[in-house]
């Protein structure tokens, strides 16, 4: 899972979501979820699945690239 978790970013502003409540839902620090919209970091498998679940979207939806 490499170079498009921007997604997540563009997801969050779709839900009218912050980092800080998504932070929150998944009793994470705000600080990770920020590294994940800016491509600093990435989540696991297990916890980009949680992040789905949590935003009501499929995984696919979350990581899915737009130029493929």
């Amino acid at each position: 899972m490499t170079e498009d978790l921007n997604r997540l970013k563009v997801i969050l502003a779709e839900k009218k979501k912050s980092n800080k409540w998504l932070s929150e839902q998944l009793n994470i620090g705000q600080a990770t979820v920020s590294k994940w919209c800016t491509n600093r970091s990435q989540p696991s498998l297990d916890m980009a699945t949680r992040i789905a679940d949590t935003l009501g979207v499929s995984l696919d939806e979350l990581v899915r690239r737009e130029n493929a």
